[in-house]
């Protein structure tokens, strides 16, 4: 795999991305170690965390991804090199006290969370560091529309953005970026950070699969216009882009043990809605109907779009891995393109 440069920076990373939401939880240590290993085997240079992570979020799991992470590079002297290691900062609270006090982010919290993500991930210093959510109110995580009287705004972005240029002028952090933002915050980032002398966004890390195409309705024009890359996340729709789910559905007593099944509090999020998984099937049958399986057709969705920079990949078997993986390089025909745009015309987004 070639690497792709990330906006205006510095910053030169392969096409797919590990995902390790997954460590701490589903995936124990020693597997996780075994998966970072092979990961780097195959090519990939680019790992994605975050201090809130694993999930689903829970206050004894909080930054046991980050550390299982740090205690690999600390036992492999020199991986640290070859790697571009990011992490994220949690926005306001959600519904997490143990991550956020408040419904802010100040500078302080934003200072205090690259801390203790450079303690546990054992590193000097993080390559990409980005802002898991915004911190203003914005339809994000399955809200469909923007309600101004939800506004909650207590810390400006010229204010995050003066705290980030403290961390990388510091040493601490090499370039910043944001997720599950929206077009106008995109460009408020970059705009201020023109204007203000202050780092400037190099990436936004958004959903993007056939589920949940929302991007390319004019954030992926935004980015484009800006130079910000997208790092597509959930590329096979938390699982249900793999096919497992067609027969038994997300509770059935045969339904596979993926985090659909094993955690309700998902089930009730965006990617468990009965018309996602009802979507889902009918891209799996087209991925069939060509001669592919239902993680191909997904992942080569992603792989091949013009807009995306690096896709993240969550796994949590090395069978998974070499499967993702091995997706590299497949082509679509104009054909099937056509086809699941046809399908998209009909069912939208429904993980949106």
């Amino acid at each position: 795999m070639d690497t792709v440069q990330l906006g205006q920076s510095d910053l030169h990373v392969t096409p797919i991305c590990l995902g390790t939401m997954t460590f701490g939880e589903q995936v124990p240590e020693a597997d996780a170690h075994a998966i970072l290993n092979r990961a780097l085997e195959r090519g990939i240079n680019f790992i994605d965390t975050a201090e809130m992570y694993a999930v689903p979020a829970r206050a004894e799991t909080a930054g046991a991804t980050e550390t299982i992470i740090g205690h690999w590079l600390a036992q492999n002297p020199g991986v640290r090199q070859k790697i571009v290691l990011a992490s994220k900062v949690a926005g306001p609270s959600r519904g997490m006290p143990w991550l956020r006090e408040g419904q802010g982010l100040t500078a302080a919290d934003i200072v205090a969370s690259c801390e203790g993500s450079l303690r546990r991930l054992q590193t000097e210093v993080i390559d990409l560091y980005q802002i898991h959510w915004p911190e203003r109110y914005a339809p994000n995580f399955g809200i469909q529309y923007y309600d101004p009287q939800l506004e909650r705004t207590q810390t400006s972005i010229h204010e995050q953005l003066e705290a980030l240029a403290g961390l990388v002028k510091a040493g601490k952090v090499r370039h910043i970026g944001l997720s599950n933002e929206t077009p106008y915050g995109v460009h408020e980032f970059v705009r201020l950070a023109e204007q203000h002398g202050l780092p400037r966004i190099a990436t936004v890390q958004n959903p993007y699969c056939l589920i949940n195409r929302s991007y390319e309705n004019a954030l992926d024009e935004t980015c484009y216009r800006l130079n910000v890359s997208l790092l597509a996340y959930s590329p096979v729709g938390f699982g249900l882009l793999t096919g497992k789910y067609d027969q038994s559905g997300l509770t059935g007593p045969d339904a596979p043990q993926g985090r659909m099944a094993l955690f309700e509090g998902f089930r009730k999020q965006r990617w468990g809605r009965p018309e996602a998984l009802e979507a889902a099937r009918r891209y799996n049958a087209l991925a069939r109907q060509h001669g592919l399986t239902p993680t191909r057709l997904a992942l080569a969705f992603c792989y091949t779009k013009w807009q995306v920079a690096s896709t993240i990949i969550g796994v949590t078997s090395l069978a998974q891995l070499e499967e993702d993986v091995d997706a590299w390089g497949t082509t679509l025909s104009p054909e099937l393109l056509a086809e699941i745009d046809a399908i998209r015309w009909q069912v939208g987004d429904p993980a949106l």
